[in-house]
């Protein structure tokens, strides 16, 4: 478990981006074996014992860096899977101490959507980019379209952490994460509604244009938002929850929650 002090800072691209080029150079074998064999047994097995000896915030910057120097965004979505997966629990851990009304329960079930949207925005690409023309007759170009609506409509959202939790963690001395948080979510609001017009575009496209342009802000916005997300929900949220233990005020926050409002794809359960 990370401690609070380490937390404070974890997220701070400042003078903590030193990183151990031996760890480096393990990732990127890793990798490289991940993307040609795919999430095999014996990869997984390396991949979770590499992982464990890693600090969240050493491949953090160990993946930034290995995209820095060129290396394919998507080519980290299998690292970023073995990660998950080893901290699946901790996650769970977390949400099983609070209730379904919680405003963080409710953050991290949106989260799960989330990425939902995401999986299938990459299935969905992968498929448009093995195609040789437009056909405005296949259902992909829609779905595009319709997932990045969904996937933008996670407005009210980032809302709630930018109006609720993150004024309350700032108040606590956390001002790190919430500042790269709040200039992700602006980051990738661009690069959404981005997304969202070369969509609503297609026909009117050169269509290898389109193709090149449609991987470029599927493949970022996959990998960054993956990213933004399991920053949340394995070092933001715990430290809110470390931070914050007054339940009267998580009641008031609660209440401005709901004065905000929620996504169109909220649980009804987490309202």
């Amino acid at each position: 478990m990370i401690n609070l002090e380490k937390k404070r800072f974890i997220l701070d691209n400042g003078e903590n981006r030193a990183v151990n080029e031996g760890k480096i150079k393990e990732l990127t074998v890793l990798l490289k074996n991940l993307n040609e064999n795919g999430l095999t047994e014996d990869l997984k097995e390396k991949g979770l014992k590499l992982v464990k000896s890693i600090s969240p915030l050493e491949l953090s910057m160990a993946e930034q860096s290995l995209v820095e120097e060129g290396m394919n965004p998507s080519e980290l979505r299998h690292l970023c899977e073995i990660h998950m997966m080893l901290l699946k629990g901790e996650l769970e851990k977390l949400q099983s101490n609070i209730s379904k009304g919680h405003v963080l329960y409710t953050l991290i079930e949106e989260h799960e959507l989330i990425l939902s949207f995401l999986k299938e925005l990459e299935e969905v690409t992968n498929v448009i980019l093995e195609m040789e023309s437009y056909d405005e007759n296949r259902r992909e170009f829609t779905r595009v379209t319709e997932l990045i609506i969904s996937i933008l409509d996670a407005e009210l959202h980032h809302k709630r952490e930018e109006d609720v939790l993150f004024p309350e963690l700032e108040g606590r001395g956390i001002t790190g994460p919430t500042r790269i948080m709040r200039l992700e979510h602006e980051d990738l609001r661009k690069k959404k509604k981005d997304l969202k017009e070369l969509s609503e575009s297609v026909a009117e496209l050169d269509f290898n244009e389109y193709k090149s342009e449609l991987k470029r802000l599927s493949n970022a916005i996959c990998f960054e938002l993956k990213d933004h997300i399991f920053k949340e929900n394995y070092i933001l949220y715990p430290t809110a929850l470390e931070s914050i233990n007054e339940d009267a005020k998580w009641d008031n926050m609660k209440t401005e929650c709901d004065n905000i409002g929620y996504c169109t794809f909220t649980p009804e359960e987490c309202k």
